[in-house]
């Protein structure tokens, strides 16, 4: 069986931000505008998304 995964887009800067933000990008696995990553859709890591909103921008859902 094949595993949830979405499609996660950087759209905004780390820049002025709180370390704490900059740090949920990081895991992640962004760290330069525009970038996208492919990640295990858990409920960890759409709560990471939920925090940052602003930052990031989930793409695609796939499964």
């Amino acid at each position: 069986m094949a595993k949830k995964t979405i499609v996660v887009k950087q759209i905004g800067s780390p820049i002025r931000r709180p370390a704490v933000q900059r740090a949920t990008l990081k895991g992640l696995g962004l760290n330069k505008m525009h970038r996208t990553r492919e990640l295990e859709d858990t409920p960890a890591i759409r709560g990471m998304v939920a925090s940052i909103p602003h930052l990031v921008r989930i793409v695609e859902e796939k499964g």
